[in-house]
């Protein structure tokens, strides 16, 4: 019901802004005044993260239509704070930050905060880690107040770099004080990326299900699931299953299934064979059977997670079974790099590779003619009696043991080494383009 009449509001603003400009001058002064327009720009804004996407066009008008009057409006309209409040709120919501340096260079009686003003204004220009410190004081300060929450917004944003910590608590700060709004949907994201570099699970796993819980149909919800993904794959000695199916219940099945074979073709990829085998399981019970592209690709990520395992004969028959049309170009490239290490490992090796070119003479063999002349010689001391040089030539076509006790290796097995290190580089390259 709720979201049927945001909808029918939605659709009243687009019908008066298609009836603009002749509408708005017919307007009164009082039905123009900024702040009455932002909450309209608020409105829209909120639909849209909340899943109406239609209204990212009518937010643009918006955004417009605001600037425009900002930059007409009589000065004294400011005497009312709410309108103070509507112009600061209007460039921390993707408006033009020249109309705030306008404001501000117009206010010959000191309606805008300076403080506010200034920070802002670093802030829009990309100085904000200028004034960080400040801005957090600033936003402390305003906490109870309509800009607090977009402040607390800004704070965290400049201050993630140098302090997550400080970050997370002013985004619980924003998203705590503007519930269900675009402030709150960015505050959640962005915490979710905090606890992603930092290794917190629990905490992100917490933002996590508060995320798909309130924002599942946001247009930015592409990014929460890459960072959920990667939470997930950073740390899956740690995740246990049951949190993981508890946050994605609140989805769809076709969401779900989505997510899971994200999660899947991630945890193939690095190596996380017991993450990728429940992942693909879970895709693959969403898909029904293995007759559709869904369930195809369960069964290929779950193969890839055999690869690494003592089951690699059997993982490397079942991708080798998926058709290429069930396939994307990416995971064509990913199925050769697996094909390729199976095939390394899975080879017969060379029976001219298990034995040495030749074998050096024992102590007791008989000396060569040459050796027992030598000897004679030293005996009747013509020659000092010391152990003659090999050859290059021999040295070569003889085995010798290095200071690492290494052995030189057959031309077979040389071959085999030199070919595999070539492939396991191309598996490295294939593999680094890769990305959740």
């Amino acid at each position: 019901m709720a979201r049927r009449q945001r909808r029918d509001l939605l659709l009243l603003l687009i019908g008066l802004a298609m009836a603009a400009p002749g509408a708005v001058r017919a307007e009164e002064q009082e039905d123009l005044v900024p702040y009455k327009m932002l909450r309209s720009l608020q409105f829209v804004q909120d639909s849209v993260v909340l899943g109406d996407h239609s209204a990212a066009e009518m937010q643009r008008f918006m955004l417009g239509t605001i600037d425009k009057r900002l930059r007409s409006v009589d000065p004294s309209v400011f005497d009312d704070d709410r309108n103070v409040d509507a112009a600061l709120i209007y460039a921390m919501s993707g408006g033009n930050p020249q109309t705030l340096e306008y404001l501000v260079s117009r206010d010959v009686n000191g309606y805008f905060d300076n403080r506010v003003t200034d920070v802002l204004r670093k802030y829009l220009s990309g100085k904000g880690l200028l004034v960080a410190k400040t801005l957090v004081d600033t936003a402390n300060e305003y906490k109870d107040k309509k800009i607090g929450p977009y402040l607390a917004l800004v704070g965290g944003n400049v201050t993630i770099a140098k302090s997550p910590a400080e970050a997370l608590k002013l985004y619980d700060q924003a998203r705590l004080n503007a519930p269900g709004t675009i402030v709150e949907e960015a505050a959640l994201r962005r915490s979710v990326a905090i606890c992603v570099d930092a290794g917190m699970l629990d905490k992100g796993l917490e933002y996590s299900q508060r995320y798909v819980r309130r924002f599942l149909h946001s247009p930015y919800a592409s990014q929460f699931a890459d960072l959920f993904v990667k939470l997930l794959v950073e740390h899956d000695h740690e995740v246990k299953p049951d949190d993981v199916v508890d946050i994605l219940s609140f989805m769809d099945e076709p969401r779900q299934r989505e997510i899971y074979l994200r999660i899947a073709r991630a945890a193939a990829i690095t190596g996380k064979g017991k993450l990728a085998q429940m992942a693909a399981g879970k895709a693959q019970s969403l898909s029904g059977d293995s007759g559709n592209a869904f369930g195809a690709l369960a069964d290929f990520y779950g193969g890839m997670a055999g690869i690494p395992t003592d089951k690699i004969d059997s993982a490397a028959k079942s991708i080798s079974t998926i058709p290429d049309a069930d396939l994307s170009p990416r995971d064509k490239a990913l199925r050769a790099a697996a094909k390729a290490v199976a095939d390394q490992v899975l080879r017969e090796p060379d029976s001219a590779s298990l034995t040495q070119a030749s074998t050096p003479k024992s102590s007791d063999q008989e000396i060569t003619s040459e050796q027992a002349a030598a000897n004679n010689a030293a005996e009747e001391g013509m020659v000092p009696n010391t152990t003659p040089e090999p050859a290059v030539g021999a040295a070569a076509q003889v085995p010798v043991a290095d200071a690492g006790g290494q052995q030189d290796a057959d031309p077979s097995f040389s071959s085999f080494v030199t070919s595999s290190r070539s492939k396991l580089d191309e598996i490295d390259g294939l593999l680094n383009k890769e990305s959740y």
